[in-house]
């Protein structure tokens, strides 16, 4: 089969790998309906996160089982699913306790952006829809994957809740749906950091009340400005630099939360800093699993339209365009359709 595979900055390429095959009896075999660039990808692209050999991209996914090894249990071939970018077993005590990135088993799933992939500890991974989807609930099923699971977990890390106030830091896919997540969950008031029309008026359709162009101490000022000198109750990080960082730390009143999703990159802390903003800080990995049974029903019962994200759709061959043009800023999140 092809797939995509990244060479080095800026080299991504669509050519012929070896197609998966089941190596362990807890391993499914599916077939992608749907695949989809990362803001995460986009880091290794941009030569900003070392690529050691050529590496098999995607790491979000939805599709149809194919086959099973003889472990595997609760799902089977020709059903739908939708699985985490970390296989986790689901029942080891650290699952339990809903941080299924943090399995104890757990294994990355890469290589999504190709027909086919392989999924490890696929009975404690997958979760199979109710029957075969409708073609246009396919984007909305596919950011359970990643993005809006891992919005979700910035707005649960972060302590949203009913009749909050909510920052969030970051315009990318999971910046928006992270303001869709602080809706559901109940904020009074969203406030997205955003400079660019486009994701600013996709903000105020998942459920922003403000939008604040400002950066940095500037930002912070105008945060400040809008809340009465106080802060945010939950502020969510969904960008991973030393400046969206430190914005979100300063965001948040005394005794405020930030959760924080976007994967640092050269960011540090200040212990005493740190220790005088009095704030909880949570984040990491976003654990998908946990979420994803209550994400796929929101979905399937139309309650949600987090699809909204994917402003471009190309088929599978032409994946190197999607991560230009992600990388270019000209669109928010690329939907790969092979």
């Amino acid at each position: 089969m092809q797939g995509t595979v990244l060479y080095g900055p800026g080299d991504v390429r669509f050519e012929e790998c070896p197609a998966p095959k089941i190596i362990k009896p807890t391993d499914a075999i599916i077939r992608i309906v749907a695949a989809c660039v990362c803001g995460s990808d986009l880091w290794p692209y941009r030569g900003l996160q070392p690529v050691a050999e050529p590496t098999p991209m995607g790491h979000e996914y939805c599709g149809i089982v194919e086959e099973v090894g003889s472990a595997v249990r609760s799902i089977g071939p020709g059903q739908f699913v939708i699985g985490s970018f970390f296989a986790s077993d689901n029942t080891c005590s650290v699952c339990r306790h809903g941080y299924q990135s943090s399995c104890r088993q757990a294994e990355f799933v890469g290589g999504a952006q190709a027909p086919l992939l392989r999924v490890p500890l696929a009975d404690g991974t997958l979760v199979a829809t109710p029957d075969l989807p409708p073609d246009d609930l396919i984007p909305s099923l596919l950011t359970t994957s990643d993005v809006l699971g891992t919005g979700w977990f910035a707005a649960d890390a972060a302590n949203v809740r009913p009749g909050s106030t909510v920052v969030v830091v970051g315009d990318g896919a999971v910046g928006l749906l992270g303001v869709l997540s602080a809706k559901q969950m109940g904020a009074e008031r969203i406030i997205a950091m955003s400079r660019h029309e486009a994701r600013q008026k996709l903000a105020r359709a998942f459920g922003a009340t403000d939008i604040v162009t400002e950066r940095g101490t500037e930002g912070v000022a105008r945060i400040m400005d809008l809340t009465d000198g106080l802060g945010a109750d939950s502020v969510l990080e969904c960008v991973g630099t030393q400046e969206s960082m430190m914005q979100a730390i300063h965001a948040a009143r005394p005794g405020g939360y930030v959760g924080y999703v976007g994967v640092p990159h050269g960011v540090t802390l200040d212990g005493q800093e740190l220790f005088f903003e009095h704030v909880h800080l949570h984040g990491g990995p976003a654990p998908v699993r946990r979420y994803l049974p209550e994400l796929i029903g929101l979905v399937w019962e139309r309650k949600i339209d987090p699809g909204k994200v994917f402003d471009l759709t190309l088929p599978l061959d032409r994946v190197a365009e999607g991560y230009r043009a992600m990388n270019e800023r000209r669109a928010i999140k690329a939907l790969l359709r092979p």
